[in-house]
């Protein structure tokens, strides 16, 4: 046995043997169990422990609160559906406080594991050991006096608690109470309060400044100790006030040494440290509204002790601390994640985009031209099928007679020389910028960055598919179709020939002598031939000009639609697919910081 003042503790090591310092009490029942297999069926065990001890209370960690747990699971998701599209160091807090959910949850959820911190001389020590009752933790002049962090627990069952906080047996204790009941320590209202007592934070040895960041990092709540001189010390605020201003409602601030401050200069000092508080954006708890708890005592005459004790027993019989700063920790995440998932406008493709994206590819494979290109073939179809005879057999003539001069080989119809191959692609590629800069306007920089990387990899080929497009879908293959009309143009077109052939051999009869001469009748006949073989082809030219139109037009929207169809399926959709992903991410960050989004 070892005495410390008046409180008792057992040296044992970590599995109740000889040698360390144990507060398991529930390990050590269970290994007694273990080593006596003969032990009675109806010995103490660890539900009848804490249905002594809690009430109705069940082991283990439970479970948050239903609002708490909803934002966890919307965290976890958020940092599933984020980890390809964010970097590790952006998500290391998220995943931090998500396995700490986890590993608190898995632990006595009938403690409260309360920190002392405070900077050297505030007398934090001396304060640990008034709350106890009991000299725990080494107090004097030395500095530092507390080398590393000594727990006292005033009930049994918080040994996994400690060992996550790296306290080990040796540093475990008990507060002293005197006719107290078997696994049971200290005041009565405080019945599952676990106090440490952390090294100074401005300490000059840096393991104990780590040990101290290492367990606020773990503990459900922090009491604050500062003296009248250093209670506006700038490393105190700027390290830690200001960075856990969002856990105001599980922090106590109190100002220790009050003796030391003559008449009313402990309350200006007081009203003093609420203004930095509340400089520090640390809500203060006043009026009965939520927030951090500032008092003024003193440690060493015991003045206002009872009042923090008070306060403790209300705090610690709540059993609310562990969920109150788990929800402060996924604010102060889900704050610092706020950059990366809230877009200044309304982010997204519109349909605007979508069509300028659109016209932007159609203009590239030259749509129009193609389009124009058809509607002029329609024409020569008509002109060969309703023109003259003798303009047709002159065509064919010119064409045989030069070199080269015939029709165009298949499939090159709508080749374009090198500059408009590279401009085409300049084309291409300005239209997937254009497209990528209206769908990230107003996105996070990390989303953005993965739309255009969507569209940039989405563009790769686009402009050699486009030329294939262009060479497929312009225009169909085969002569293009003919009208109703046409027919009857090409009879009428026959007869103003043979008109003029049939006066032609009347004149001729004439002028040889075989027939008698009367040049009127054959010269009407030739002249009707001769001018209605122009009107004809005027006519069906007139005639042509809407289905040739028309024609164009199909072809070249047929070339558009397929553009567009290409550059849909290579860009829009998976620029479309990253937003989705964004609202969906975006949704979760709405659920983890229990608002709505625009």
């Amino acid at each position: 046995m070892t005495a410390v003042g008046d409180a008792t503790a057992v040296e044992t090591d970590g599995a109740g043997r000889p040698g360390g310092w144990d507060d398991g009490l529930i390990a050590r029942r269970a290994a007694d169990r273990q080593q006596d297999a003969h032990a009675p069926a109806g010995g103490e065990g660890p539900e009848d422990f804490f249905a002594e001890e809690f009430g109705d209370l069940p082991p283990g960690g439970g479970e948050y609160g239903a609002d708490l747990s909803v934002r966890l699971d919307a965290l976890r998701e958020l940092v599933g559906l984020s980890r390809a599209r964010l970097a590790g160091d952006t998500l290391h807090e998220a995943g931090r406080v998500l396995d700490e959910a986890v590993a608190r949850r898995r632990l006595s959820a009938q403690h409260t594991v309360v920190a002392v911190a405070g900077a050297t001389g505030s007398g934090k020590s001396t304060l640990f050991n008034s709350l106890a009752g009991v000299r725990i933790s080494e107090t004097g002049l030395k500095r530092p006096t507390t080398s590393a962090p000594i727990a006292c627990s005033w009930t049994d069952g918080a040994a996994g608690l400690l060992d996550r906080l790296g306290i080990p047996g040796r540093l475990r204790r008990r507060p002293f109470q005197a006719g107290t009941g078997a696994g049971t320590s200290g005041d009565e209202g405080l019945r599952g309060l676990v106090l440490v007592d952390l090294p100074d934070h401005d300490s000059a040895v840096t393991a104990h400044r780590e040990q101290v960041d290492r367990v606020l990092a773990l503990v459900d709540a922090v009491i604050w100790v500062v003296d009248p001189e250093k209670y506006a010390d700038a490393a105190l605020h700027e390290r830690y006030l200001r960075p856990l201003a969002g856990h105001a409602e599980v922090t106590f601030v109190v100002l220790n040494q009050t003796d030391r401050l003559p008449g009313e200069s402990a309350d200006l000092v007081l009203d003093d440290l609420r203004r930095l508080l509340d400089e520090d954006g640390m809500a203060l708890g006043e009026h009965g509204e939520p927030g951090a708890t500032v008092l003024a005592l003193s440690a060493l005459t015991g003045d206002g002790v009872e009042e923090l004790r008070e306060l403790l027993r209300a705090f610690v019989q709540e059993r609310g601390a562990a969920g109150r700063r788990l929800a402060a920790d996924v604010d102060a995440t889900a704050a610092r994640l706020r950059p990366v998932y809230v877009a200044e406008g309304r982010a997204g493709l519109g349909e605007g985009a979508r069509e300028e994206f659109a016209d932007r590819l159609a203009a590239a494979v030259g749509a129009a031209a193609a389009g124009e290109a058809a509607e002029r073939e329609w024409r020569r179809n008509a002109g060969k099928a309703c023109g003259s005879p003798w303009l047709r057999l002159w065509r064919w003539y010119d064409a045989r007679r030069v070199p080269g001069g015939g029709a165009a080989l298949p499939g090159r119809a709508f080749a374009q020389p090198r500059d408009v191959e590279v401009t085409a692609r300049q084309r291409v590629e300005q239209a997937v910028r254009t497209v990528a800069d209206a769908a990230t306007d107003g996105l996070p920089a990390p989303w953005a960055q993965a739309v255009r990387e969507s569209a940039v990899r989405g563009a790769d080929g686009l402009p050699e598919e486009l030329d294939a497009l262009a060479a497929e879908a312009a225009v169909p293959r085969g002569n293009p179709p003919r009208p109703a009309w046409w027919p009857a143009a090409v009879l009428a077109q026959a007869a103003m020939t043979l008109l003029q052939i049939y006066g032609g051999l009347w004149l001729l009869g004439q002028v040889l002598g075989v027939l008698e001469p009367n040049l009127f009748p054959p010269f009407l006949l030739m002249l009707a031939g001769v001018v209605g073989g122009p009107v004809v082809e005027w006519g069906c030219w007139a005639a042509a000009r809407g289905p040739a139109r028309r024609y164009g037009q199909d072809a070249e929207r047929r070339l558009r639609e397929a553009a567009a169809g290409c550059g849909r399926a290579k860009v829009l959709d998976p620029v479309s697919a990253e937003l989705l992903r964004y609202r969906e991410v975006r949704e979760r960050y709405a659920a983890v910081t229990r608002a709505g989004l625009g």
